[in-house]
């Protein structure tokens, strides 16, 4: 998942969004770029889906950007990569429920070498599925999270995956950053591409339960000799879990669960919501273009 955000629902200006660094690795993030990029994301996504909805159950607590200080402390949320789409969605997300965070998440470096810009986005380059790239992100993520002001957006399958698919599996970066950085929150978090009642689809997501990497408890005494695949192990089963409660949310199509973040086209157009419209005029009706009033 690769996005960077700059203002919550409110269209409050976050001053974290104007992210500069001495670390050469850390992108300097532009703030007037990733308003843009926040405006145009969500105009797209409202283009081609009829809503994305959050599951009101596990919504994320602005209490999780503090420690037990309340002092802020970075945060790393982790998704599956279920589709295209998952950077503008992960925008929508992030940007209402942690306003005054820069964020950050890694990009394929041939890729982010040809559209440069991006890196005032948010992005950094990392070379995929190699040794180096993975020596990359760790290094470039440790750099990022030194900032508490920072949140990193990752897709630790390094694939697209559908999202029905068991065991959830990763790789290694993610675990390596967990071994390093005993400050940092883990927050998973799973999404679905759905088909309810509408003809466009819906956009569904789930919270899952954050990890405070301090708070662990390994059967080993020292958690510093943790070896990282343990911490892999227990990352893949927190997305795993939230994976596995959306698929049941969203087979109820329960729209009281769910609380709607944005909200798209609906209805069918064209004759047949002119003749749906005019019959609710005949009967003195409010015409309503969702058919399930969802």
């Amino acid at each position: 998942m690769k996005t960077a955000a700059l203002k919550g629902e409110s269209g409050r200006r976050s001053d974290a969004a104007q992210h500069r660094s001495d670390d050469p690795r850390v992108p300097n993030v532009s703030a007037p770029i990733v308003r843009w990029f926040t405006q145009y994301s969500r105009r797209y996504i409202r283009r081609h889906f009829h809503s994305v909805r959050v599951l009101a159950s596990n919504l994320p607590s602005p209490a999780l950007a503090k420690d037990g200080n309340g002092s802020d402390r970075p945060i790393v949320v982790f998704s599956n990569h279920a589709s295209w789409w998952d950077p503008l969605v992960c925008l929508v997300a992030i940007q209402h429920y942690f306003p005054d965070r820069t964020i950050f998440a890694p990009m394929d470096e041939a890729m982010l070498s040809k559209y440069a810009f991006f890196r005032r986005l948010g992005f950094f380059g990392v070379a995929p599925r190699s040794a180096r790239g993975a020596l990359q992100f760790v290094r470039t993520a440790e750099a990022i999270l030194a900032s508490p002001s920072t949140l990193l957006v990752i897709t630790p399958q390094g694939r697209f995956a559908d999202a029905r698919e068991r065991p959830v599996r990763f790789e290694s970066g993610i675990a390596h950053l967990a071994a390093r950085l005993p400050n940092v929150l883990f927050i998973p978090c799973a999404a679905e591409y759905v088909f309810w009642d509408e003809r466009l689809p819906e956009i569904l997501l789930n919270f899952g339960k954050p990890v405070e990497v301090s708070h662990v408890q390994f059967a080993a005494d020292n958690r510093r000799a943790v070896s990282p695949d343990q911490w892999k192990t227990l990352l893949e089963e927190k997305l795993c879990l939230a994976q596995d409660e959306l698929a049941t949310e969203s087979a109820e199509r329960n729209p009281a669960k769910w609380k709607v973040l944005l909200r798209g086209g609906a209805g069918q157009g064209g004759v047949y919501d002119w003749w749906r419209g005019l019959r609710a005029r005949i009967a003195g009706e409010q015409f309503r273009r969702e058919h399930g009033n969802k």
